[in-house]
């Protein structure tokens, strides 16, 4: 099993102490440093070159928006997972516009963690179905794409609908009848063709595009 380097960034030393003490009980995470503001975060990050950050929102200085939209444009590879008390959906699309492949409530159970950013940090994180529901409550459509001006092909948009409504990637192979690195690899032409980079967009396109059906 993958090791994955995780740097824990948030102001609080109580905050970080209880993530660090839900990583330590998966041998997939190794916290390799911690820092209290965006500016220790693009420090350390040049140091230990982590696989993983967890940043906290708001912090003195330099917040955690700021750093996550620098940190991706220095170090691209890098996955970032915002972890925060606030369910504001203003600062899930901040997130996501800044380049976080996540966002993380800090009252969440621990097991909860570890799914999750086990998922994220192997580029299958699935949106819960509750997140799936609000997000698509904050849209406003804007519009549907002609199917013929689509780069998609049939089963893509079939699999992008599915990816919206909150499936993951197992459970989308298990209802379309296909394996699970079919369904990875379709996902992946999906997300290059439309130049998107995570779940929570595609989301946004399907729905855009008026694929989810029911509206």
């Amino acid at each position: 099993m993958s090791t994955f380097r995780v740097m824990i960034i948030d102001d609080s030393e109580i905050a970080r102490e209880g993530i660090r003490m839900i990583l330590e009980d998966d041998p997939a995470f190794d916290v390799v440093a911690e820092g209290s503001s965006g500016e220790e975060a693009l420090k350390l990050s040049e140091i230990w070159m982590p696989d993983l950050i967890l940043m906290d929102i708001q912090m003195p200085g330099m917040g955690g928006l700021e750093a996550t939209k620098r940190l991706k444009e220095k170090y691209p590879y890098v996955k970032v997972v915002m972890v925060t008390v606030s369910d504001d959906i203003a600062h899930l699309f901040d997130a996501l516009k800044k380049g976080a492949q996540g966002y993380l409530l800090k009252n969440l159970k621990p097991e909860a963690w570890h799914e999750y950013l086990r998922a994220i940090a192997v580029d299958e994180a699935p949106m819960t179905r509750e997140l799936a529901f609000r997000i698509l409550k904050e849209l406003s459509p804007m519009g549907t794409e002609d199917d013929e001006m689509s780069p998609l092909t049939a089963r893509e948009r079939e699999i992008l609908g599915l990816v919206a409504k909150g499936l993951s990637n197992k459970e989308i192979s298990s209802q379309l009848e296909i394996s699970e690195h079919t369904v990875k690899n379709h996902l992946k032409n999906i997300l290059q063709k439309l130049h998107l980079e995570n779940r929570v967009q595609l989301a946004r396109y399907a729905y855009e595009q008026g694929w989810m059906g029911g509206r």
